[in-house]
């Protein structure tokens, strides 16, 4: 059988790959379905080969661009093809999204920037696998001063202790705090444990003088705001 490829040819998928970088040069990301994104991503660590197979592979076993990139790299390598090289590569893109979000709002007066705290929080939160709480604390003029997490737990709990909240806030010198956690099932729709716990922490910091903002639970379909539910 002859060889596709003779002496003075090249693979068939180095043109593509330069056709897909050149697209994505000169048109943006808006230029891109997610699959190509995807492939034009791993060709910058899968050196040979065609790797379009690839890329959907993985977006049809993640369900979407967010869904793959807030794989955990141990889920990503059980995927045929995926080596430690493209597992880094997906991770590098998630942890630069996440800083490029958190640059946006942090040190910056959070209650006149509660769009960008959202996209910031839905980025970081909305398709983690387990439930994990944030505390954002923030300063008298409402400048966010840190955000920390505090707990992770299981796909739909996670431990909340009052009393360390506001000992944390008060190490920090906090005046204000908002409360954040994910609904790893993607609606979300605040328990009646989310509720309970959100009163324990407000009545703590209400004892040392610390106002609880809001308690926003971030799901994949969007978000709850306690304030705006007239939980708080």
């Amino acid at each position: 059988m002859m060889s596709d490829t003779g002496p003075d040819q090249k693979p068939h998928y180095l043109g593509h790959r330069q056709r897909l970088r050149r697209r994505f040069l000169d048109g943006g990301p808006d230029a891109l379905p997610d699959y190509e994104l995807v492939e034009l991503l791993l060709t910058l660590a899968v050196p040979r080969g065609d790797v379009k197979p690839l890329a959907k592979r993985l977006l049809e076993r993640f369900k979407s661009l967010p869904g793959l990139l807030n794989a955990s790299p141990q889920a990503l390598t059980e995927v045929d093809g995926v080596g430690e090289a493209a597992a880094t590569a997906l991770k590098v893109v998630q942890a630069a999204a996440q800083r490029l979000a958190r640059q946006e709002v942090l040190h910056r007066p959070i209650l006149s920037s509660w769009d960008k705290l959202l996209d910031y929080c839905h980025i970081s939160m909305a398709h983690r696998g387990v439930e994990q709480f944030h505390l954002l604390f923030l300063d008298r003029k409402n400048v966010l001063i840190a955000d920390e997490a505090q707990q992770t737990g299981t796909v739909d709990q996670t431990p909340v202790y009052p009393r360390e909240v506001v000992k944390r806030a008060l190490e920090l010198n906090a005046t204000a705090l908002i409360l954040v956690h994910n609904h790893p099932s993607g609606d979300p729709k605040p328990s009646r444990a989310d509720i309970e716990m959100t009163c324990q922490v407000r009545d703590a910091a209400k004892a040392v003088g610390i106002v609880l903002h809001d308690h926003l639970v971030i799901g994949r379909a969007g978000h709850a705001s306690f304030k705006a539910l007239g939980l708080l």
